[in-house]
């Protein structure tokens, strides 16, 4: 048995962005079930894994359901101590576990007033005098962070961690909104859009679920500014340079043009995806 993973919408789910990341950049094994947010309620859909309630929910081997981001971190590093989910460092945990705490139970004007939505960012989304005092905090947390654990690559606490994954949804609510930061956040928020993890959750977002018009401001749209996709194109004819889908070795039904060249995917949406952002998907990467 492996374990199995509840997720929301990858556009606008900020806390299944965390789940995922807790698997995805620690290199864990899950089996994966997408909730929809535009159909029945949350709770309706997860029915059959009571208790849950919400997502991200994660189902351990065993059978046990553990519905909070935070137990799902704890659980997992508890149980795989080698992956690195917490810095080994005494000082640096201890900061780490700080950080991840208060974004789990803080900043509820960052993310009231800026509700994560991957598909769009806004030139100004004139904050609120309680978002700016969020930001305050939160580059002050941030700053400590880094001084604190004497970090020397983008991450807070040396190298990525449980810290960092409670804070890429930060960073996306920076970026998408254009909100105002120092330059040592910007760099941290930037780190984030760049990191191949969270540009492989952002394209998916991008190509699957509906547009959810609740999650939209009233604001002047701009570019996402994080890292420009490389051009491609999904294709209906043509022979791919692959017989066999990079994600699933499944054969390849799917055709997409990438610098003139063609390849396949198993289906529409590893197709899509990959189209999102080719330079995302190391498998496919691999081909050219």
């Amino acid at each position: 048995m492996t374990y199995h993973l509840l997720l929301g919408d990858y556009a606008y789910s900020s806390w299944s962005l965390r789940g995922w990341l807790l698997f995805e950049k620690f290199d864990i094994r899950r089996d994966q079930t997408m909730v929809d947010f535009s159909d029945q309620s949350v709770a309706e859909q997860l029915a059959q894994y009571a208790p849950a309630r919400t997502v991200p929910t994660m189902i351990t081997p065993e059978g046990a359901v553990v519905s909070d981001s935070l137990a799902i971190a704890e659980e997992l590093a508890s149980r795989h101590p080698d992956a690195g989910f917490w810095p080994t460092d005494a000082k640096a945990r201890a900061t780490a576990r700080s950080l991840a705490a208060e974004m789990h139970s803080g900043f509820m004007a960052l993310r009231s007033d800026c509700p994560m939505n991957l598909r769009l960012s806004y030139e100004d989304a004139s904050p609120s005098k309680d978002v700016i005092a969020d930001l305050a905090r939160i580059e002050t947390i941030w700053s400590h962070a880094r001084k604190t654990c004497a970090a020397e690559g983008p991450w807070l606490c040396g190298d990525y961690s449980i810290a960092d994954v409670m804070f890429a949804p930060v960073a996306a609510r920076i970026a998408g909104y254009n909100l105002p930061v120092g330059n040592a956040a910007a760099a941290y928020v930037a780190a984030h859009l760049s990191d191949p993890a969270f540009r492989r959750w952002r394209a998916m977002g991008m190509v699957r679920g509906a547009t959810l018009p609740w999650y939209a401001k009233d604001y002047t749209t701009r570019p996402w500014p994080g890292p420009n996709a490389r051009a491609a194109r999904a294709i209906d004819e043509g022979t791919p340079e692959n017989a066999t889908c990079p994600y699933s070795s499944k054969p390849s039904t799917h055709l997409m043009e990438i610098d003139g060249r063609t390849f396949g995917m198993c289906n529409a949406f590893c197709r899509d995806k990959t189209v999102a952002d080719p330079e995302a998907w190391p498998a496919f990467m691999a081909l050219l």
